[in-house]
């Protein structure tokens, strides 16, 4: 089965910052087993925050193609963008609102990333979240300006009705699901949607306005398109964020 992305993951050491969280790899947990598919819907509904007329989510791309997902998340800068762990690599560059081949506020230069020392050292799957710097040369605004913003939701539990949305890197437009979290392990949520294979990794998990999970995590985001998974947000990403915009 595949994974959501397959490619090697390449980090630059002086573009990376690290935070020592000392989480271990969680247990299994006996939570239920069950959980309902998610329902698709249609590319064209995914909102723009209020008073904007730019999704905050978009593609990832790196020599000429999309790879993975991310998205904007808040900060107090403007330009901070969260993805997955193992989509981080050299030579990054973000198209927030990315459709149809189209980049509608142009592309965004990944200039610096934060990921936790427990991925670098043993790509932790319960670390495989990533927080992004990103300018646009020439372009004083914000990116956040342009797009809004996610808030980083922290310690919010396991179930929730959630958006997903991700970047299949076979197509030039995105794939949006509701659908409802569940427990998968102790440090995992998982979301049964359809139609979520490689290239949707870093996907936001949206809930209220919050952003409390990305496609990531076992499998690095699963081993199947129609479930996928990501790291619980606690106290390490809380911790991570920070950091990337201390």
């Amino acid at each position: 089965m595949a994974i959501k992305v397959l490619r090697p993951v390449l980090l630059a050491a002086a573009a990376v910052l690290v935070l020592s969280t000392g989480l271990a790899v969680g247990a299994d947990t006996t939570a239920d087993d069950a959980y309902a598919a998610g329902s698709p819907v249609p590319a064209a509904e995914i909102p723009a925050a209020p008073g904007k007329t730019v999704s905050p989510v978009g593609a990832l791309f790196a020599n000429g193609s999309h790879f993975c997902s991310a998205s904007v998340v808040h900060s107090g800068t403007g330009d901070v963008v969260l993805t997955a762990a193992h989509c981080v690599r050299n030579g990054m560059s973000f198209a927030p609102g990315y459709h149809d081949g189209v980049a509608p506020v142009g592309m965004w230069t990944v200039t610096g990333t934060t990921v936790a020392e427990g991925w670098t050292s043993s790509a932790d799957p319960d670390l495989d979240f990533a927080f992004l710097t990103v300018r646009q040369p020439g372009n004083p605004a914000s990116l956040e300006s342009l797009t809004g913003a996610n808030t980083l939701g922290v310690n919010r539990g396991f179930d929730h009705r959630i958006t997903l949305t991700g970047y299949p890197d076979t197509t030039d437009s995105p794939v949006v699901c509701d659908g409802t979290t569940t427990r998968s392990d102790t440090y995992q949520m998982r979301v049964a949607c359809p139609g979520f294979p490689d290239g949707t990794s870093g996907g936001p998990w949206v809930t209220g306005g919050e952003v409390i999970g990305v496609i990531g995590g076992y499998q690095l985001g699963g081993d199947t398109p129609d479930v996928s998974y990501s790291a619980y947000f606690d106290d390490d990403i809380a911790k991570l964020y920070a950091t990337a915009t201390g």
